[in-house]
């Protein structure tokens, strides 16, 4: 059985990488024959998961202006309000191989998170006009999300995947009836253990991952995490491993992170980690640290799902139902808000450090029901395979 990955934005996105990794794992695991191809925008860049069947370029064409398309492309959009010819053209890359597969799997865990995306619309009706089956892998969505266009596209689906439960519950409160309740397929990913840099301890090292769009979103948040840092230094004597995630141009974690770098290098117990590491090697390295503070969600699943206790910067659902799923509640995830408040990030540190070992039963009881969880997404799609 052919299992196509649609809308991968490429692996710098360690997160990206995360899913797309542990999924291919999961599906030849449990579907013997099973063959797993990537559509990437950026397929330079996933040759490091090793176990796709395929890797296919799947960056958008342009429609070269004047040409006979940009014509025809205008007339549509302007006489007839109709964008379907013009997306066909520009997602092409995509749409070419639908054909070749059994079953598409979109793969953007919160990709309904910002804003319409007609030209992902597009490809999901040409899906299922091709007769495949279509599934959303993996998903958060938050109520404010959600609007009449995304509704009716979510309709089109055969299979949803919610990857937490405040989306699964809002998805079904809207009506619909193809939602299924799993985990992020990221918790079942393996951990790759390269040599230690010199400072970092093992057992007593802090991860502090921090991203430009959290910054974006709170530009003082930078500035209370700066002061957090000194914290730590003064009433600790743990090294804080600075840790980044995404590496993307224009989204680039270690960016930001090589600034605080800068102003902590002469304490002799602030690193950074490189920037060039794979999602199994960063996992590596948070799986050796006391505890986690992060901004990007799949650096802190690697940090759960290696039994690391871990405070939250969240910007969004899937953060917080993630949270509420491992502790019973939205265990020290900060809102967008608070992150730039300083007696608050403070005092949820000081709250991290109290709750460790609370925190650790939490984590070893959870984490192997939410692994059972994440192949819950596998089993459902065996299911949906006997439909094909």
């Amino acid at each position: 059985m052919k299992i196509l990955m649609l809308f991968h934005g490429g692996s710098l996105n360690r997160g990206c990488e995360a899913i797309v990794r542990s999924s291919v794992e999961m599906i030849k695991e449990r579907i013997p024959n099973s063959k797993v191809f990537l559509v990437s925008d950026m397929p330079e860049t996933d040759n490091v998961i090793t176990k796709l069947d395929g890797i296919f370029d799947g960056r958008n064409d342009r429609i070269k202006k004047y040409s006979y398309e940009w014509f025809f492309s205008s007339i549509k959009v302007k006489v007839f309000n109709d964008e379907s010819y013009a997306l066909g053209k520009i997602h092409n890359n995509v749409i070419k191989h639908i054909n070749e597969a059994d079953v598409c799997l979109s793969i953007g865990g919160d990709n309904y998170c910002y804003g319409e995306q007609p030209g992902w619309y597009e490809i999901n009706k040409r899906v299922r006009a091709s007769g495949k089956k279509l599934v959303l892998w993996g998903c958060s969505i938050g109520e404010e999300d959600m609007s009449d266009r995304k509704l009716e596209d979510l309709k089109l689906y055969d299979l949803i995947l919610a990857r937490e439960t405040l989306t699964y519950n809002m998805l079904v409160n809207l009506g619909l009836e193809n939602v299924k309740l799993c985990a992020d397929p990221a918790f079942t990913m393996e951990s790759e253990e390269l040599p230690l840099p010199e400072g970092f301890i093992e057992g007593n090292t802090i991860g502090l991952n921090y991203s430009p769009l959290v910054m974006k979103r709170n530009a003082k948040s930078y500035g209370a995490l700066s002061q957090l840092i000194t914290h730590i230094l003064r009433s600790t004597d743990m090294t804080i491993a600075l840790t980044p995630h995404v590496i993307a141009e224009g989204n680039n974690d270690y960016e930001v992170l090589y600034r605080f770098y800068n102003e902590f290098e002469s304490s002799g117990r602030v690193i950074i980690l490189p920037d060039n590491l794979t999602a199994p090697q960063y996992k590596g390295y948070i799986s050796r640290m006391r505890f986690f503070i992060g901004a990007r969600t799949h650096a802190t699943i690697a940090a759960y799902s290696s039994f690391v206790p871990t405070m939250v910067l969240g910007y969004s659902v899937k953060s917080k139902g993630i949270a509420k799923d491992i502790f019973g509640e939205e265990k020290l995830v900060m809102g967008i808000n608070d992150i730039s408040d300083v007696n608050k990030i403070i005092s949820s540190f000081d709250e991290l450090v109290k709750s460790e070992e609370e925190m650790k039963t939490t984590l070893n009881r959870s984490i192997p029901s939410i692994k059972h969880m994440s192949y819950t997404s596998v089993n459902q799609l065996t299911n949906l395979f006997s439909m094909v």
